[in-house]
């Protein structure tokens, strides 16, 4: 395998230093949540890793449009590693949100508007993966691939909005509103943020970012190497 690009090495430790620091923010720095406590700063890894998810499935999206655009094999490579990470990221983001419900709904998981569309979307990329799984063509798996990224991640923005849109327990952090509802669990649907619990929010989007940075480099590289065995596999056959 070829060797690591210089800049890479330097975005690998850049992000292995920043997301320690991040979690020194967490626990040092970031005030307690008056009524969640201690459980609340969970609160910046679930969003950050949800950001990253999120930000996964848009950069395959994108990927799939340059690649029916191109028809170049790098992007679908590029689409594939996205996918991937932006399902670690989104299962790390519904993980870490079990555990944050259970003290504040008393309950690992409800079918709340939020969870439901964020288990649609999970659902919908789970079957890419069976997609590419089910075309031996690449030119075929590419193409089709690619367009179902492009109409998957609908559910993306779906699954954002969908605490604005529905009647939800979940809480609302960006865009939210002051403290003014509660829910029937006794959670609070929207919190403002002191100085300090911002910085601490935007510093771990920040180390989410360049682990995601970091990850997709290194997938794409992985992917490059497994397309060059494929292409001599088929060349082999013929």
């Amino acid at each position: 395998m070829r060797p690591r690009p210089r800049l890479l090495i330097i975005i690998d430790s850049i992000s292995a230093v920043i997301l320690l620091v991040s979690m020194g923010m967490v626990v040092f720095y970031a005030p307690v949540e008056r009524d969640m406590g201690m459980v609340q700063k969970i609160f910046y890894f679930h969003v950050a890793a949800g950001w990253s998810g999120m930000l996964g499935f848009l950069f395959a999206a994108v990927a799939g449009f340059v690649h029916l655009c191109t028809d170049e094999r790098r992007w679908d490579v590029l689409g594939l590693a996205s996918v991937e990470i932006g399902m670690l990221f989104a299962l790390i983001n519904v993980v870490t949100g079990s555990i944050w419900a259970r003290p504040i709904w008393n309950a690992w998981w409800t079918w709340d508007p939020r969870l439901t569309t964020v288990t649609i979307m999970l659902l919908i990329y789970a079957a890419y993966f069976m997609l590419r799984s089910g075309i031996e063509d690449p030119h075929r798996r590419a193409r089709f691939a690619s367009v179902y990224t492009i109409i998957g991640f609908l559910s993306v923005p779906l699954t954002f909005y969908s605490a604005r849109l529905f009647r939800t327990i979940h809480p609302i952090v960006i865009g939210a509103s002051p403290l003014t509802e509660s829910t029937q669990f006794g959670a609070a649907r929207a919190f403002d943020m002191s100085p300090r619990m911002l910085q601490t929010f935007l510093f771990s989007l920040l180390a989410f970012s360049l682990v995601f940075t970091s990850l997709l480099w290194h997938r794409v590289r992985l992917g490059r190497l497994a397309e060059e065995v494929e292409l001599l596999k088929l060349e082999t056959e013929e």
